[in-house]
């Protein structure tokens, strides 16, 4: 009987240490992406001037000088957000912890292809495009271990 005691109190402990190092990873994990999300704000902030289209033309404005730019980043899914993701997909609905993710890293690419278009000096990026993949873990088609997200234009100067 004291043994039977011993072995429930283990089990015990370790699901509550596993509760416990679960609720600190998702805080954790909050804590990281709202501070990227600040980051991304503030940068998108300083590119204010330089504008992005997705159309081939600015109109009234002579365009010179097209250069392309690109920008591009990968984001793993991280082990709680993979877990969120799971358990939403039982009961069906959105996927918050992956739109965060696709958010984030549409964001990042852009701001990078802004970036390299304002050190070649450009005035704006017109022909503007995203790309994103998918990248699998190996495991299996369903498993997603992060995302590749890819965007690019053609930097130009207006006269």
């Amino acid at each position: 009987m004291h043994t039977a005691l011993q072995y429930g109190s283990a089990k015990m402990f370790e699901l509550l240490t596993f509760l416990i190092l679960l609720g600190l990873g998702f805080w954790i994990g909050g804590q990281r992406n709202a501070r990227h999300l600040e980051r991304l704000d503030t940068r998108e902030r300083d590119l204010r001037p330089l504008p992005t289209t997705n159309g081939r033309i600015i109109p009234g404005a002579v365009l010179t000088q097209p250069t392309l730019v690109h920008g591009g980043v990968v984001i793993s899914v991280d082990y709680f957000k993979r877990i969120a993701a799971s358990v939403a997909s039982i009961f069906g609905g959105r996927l918050y912890a992956y739109e965060s993710l696709m958010e984030r890293g549409r964001r990042e690419a852009v701001i990078r292809m802004r970036e390299a278009a304002k050190a070649e000096g450009a005035d704006a990026v017109i022909n503007v495009r995203i790309e994103t993949t998918r990248i699998a873990n190996g495991r299996g088609d369903k498993q997603v271990a992060g995302i590749e997200v890819l965007a690019y234009g053609t930097a130009v100067r207006t006269t």
